[in-house]
C-alpha cells in the first residue's frame, strides 16, 4: 500500500519539477529581450543598492536566460547561487502582478529588495507603481505570488 502511495506521489510531482526547471518554459514566461533578462542590468548590483547596467563581456546563461554583470565579482557571486538573484515574477512589474495578474513591462531602475528577493516596477509617464505597491505591500505581494503561480504553471 505504501509503495502505491509513493508511486502516485512521484507520478504527480515529477512533471511539476520537470516543467519548473525547463529552460524553454522560463523563456516563455520571463520578461526578456531575446534571452536577456533585466534589460541587461546586473542582478547582483540590485542587492548592493543600485541598478547598474551589466556588460555583454560579463554574461552568464542560467536556465536558458542570459544575465549581464557590471563586474567579474558580481558574475561569480551570481554563478554560486543564481536563484538568489533572479527577479520575482519573471522580471515583470510586481504591482501589476498583484493588482491584475498581468505581465507588465518595468523600468529596470525602479526596484525594491524585500526579504532578500528582487522586485521590479513599472515607472513611466508619472506612474511609478512602486509608490502604490508600498501603500499595500503585504496584500499585493500575496496576490502577486498567487497570480504568478497561475501564470508560471499555465504552459
Amino acid at each position: 500500500m505504501m509503495r502505491k502511495h509513493l508511486l502516485l506521489f512521484l507520478a504527480l510531482t515529477i512533471p511539476f519539477f520537470v516543467l519548473a526547471q525547463n529552460p524553454s518554459h522560463l523563456a516563455t514566461q520571463y520578461n526578456l529581450e531575446g534571452k536577456l533578462a533585466l534589460h541587461g542590468y546586473d542582478p547582483v548590483a540590485y542587492f548592493q543598492g543600485k541598478a547598474k547596467k551589466g556588460k555583454e563581456t560579463l554574461a552568464v546563461t542560467y536556465m536558458g536566460v542570459t544575465y549581464h554583470f557590471s563586474s567579474a565579482s558580481n558574475k561569480d557571486t551570481f554563478s554560486q547561487n543564481a536563484t538568489a538573484y533572479e527577479p520575482q515574477y519573471g522580471g515583470w512589474c510586481a504591482y501589476a502582478m498583484g493588482t491584475k495578474g498581468e505581465k507588465v513591462a518595468v523600468d529596470p531602475e525602479t526596484f525594491k529588495i524585500i526579504n532578500g528577493k528582487l522586485y521590479l516596477f513599472y515607472n513611466a509617464y508619472f506612474n511609478n507603481t512602486l509608490k502604490f505597491w508600498n501603500k499595500d505591500e503585504t496584500a499585493l505581494k500575496q496576490a502577486a505570488d498567487q497570480n504568478w503561480n497561475k501564470i508560471r504553471n499555465s504552459n
